[in-house]
């Protein structure tokens, strides 16, 4: 007998809740600075793109999930010069609901208290170059609920190695997101677990991209898929500008050392 996921459970609860809801993706692109040629990425699942909201900040946007309550995606265009002022920024942790989404669709500060789950950046707090943007990083809109091993070790590890070949690329768009799999998800209070994690960079000096994919938990094994291999899984067009050879074309990736000292969300 098939019994449906959480997450087809959730999704049917929604969409029954917000048949009469306008999904914002009509509204969608009003922050293409931050994407490759401008353009956003494209949600296939009309279930998924449900009680979406684009969100622009400072140096990343935002494609937010009612449902999931949780970002679908986090989109960065990643430079040298942002980094460099990053480094030199201390970190001051000032976590929030985000007030822009309606208080029924959106992650509160009691979702994640005591959970046994980080706040997990998508775009991470050491890509901030400024106190505003840095503020902005911390929105629980940029946030799901991650391992707490994985997100201080291996996937700090992916963060570091993203800037530094940043930092040698000049600059990388960035897609940072959560994807949900398998019939076994879990909620902590209402915001769904993700079953994996992702990290797209593509580079426009190469013309070429790659994206790590890693388990949500603790571990230290990730794969590196080609853009198009990330697309089929996650069910979202994520570079809609390039072709269907250039989304085959895979980007070197450096590998990753899980930092030993991360001390990133103590947030359980």
């Amino acid at each position: 007998m098939h019994h449906p996921s959480l997450l087809q459970k959730t999704l049917a609860a929604a969409v029954f809740a917000c048949g009469s809801l306008v999904s914002s993706l009509a509204l969608a692109g009003a922050c293409p600075a931050h994407y490759v040629d401008g353009r956003m990425p494209e949600i296939r699942n009309e279930k998924m793109s449900t009680a979406t909201r684009e969100l622009c900040y400072g140096v990343f946007g935002v494609m937010h999930s009612g449902l999931t309550r949780t970002p679908l995606w986090s989109a960065e265009h990643l430079t040298a010069d942002n980094i460099s002022a990053a480094q030199s920024l201390s970190r001051e942790n000032s976590f929030h609901a985000e007030t822009q989404l309606p208080a029924g669709q959106r992650a509160e500060l009691s979702d994640y208290a005591r959970s046994g789950f980080d706040r997990g950046h998508m775009s991470p707090n050491g890509d901030m170059p400024d106190r505003e943007t840095q503020h902005e990083s911390f929105t629980l809109a940029n946030m799901v609920p991650q391992n707490g091993d994985n997100n201080r070790h291996v996937w700090a590890g992916i963060e570091g190695a993203v800037r530094k070949m940043a930092k040698k690329e000049g600059d990388l768009y960035v897609i940072t997101g959560p994807a949900f799999l398998g019939g076994n998800l879990q909620k902590i209070g209402n915001v769904l677990v993700p079953s994996h994690l992702y990290k797209l960079v593509y580079s426009p000096r190469q013309r070429a991209g790659a994206a790590y994919f890693i388990a949500n938990a603790s571990t230290s094994e990730y794969e590196t898929l080609s853009i198009a291999e990330l697309e089929r899984r996650v069910g979202i067009n994520l570079l809609p500008s390039l072709s269907a050879s250039e989304k085959e074309r895979m980007l070197r990736l450096p590998k990753v050392k899980p930092r030993k000292d991360k001390r990133d969300d103590w947030s359980l």
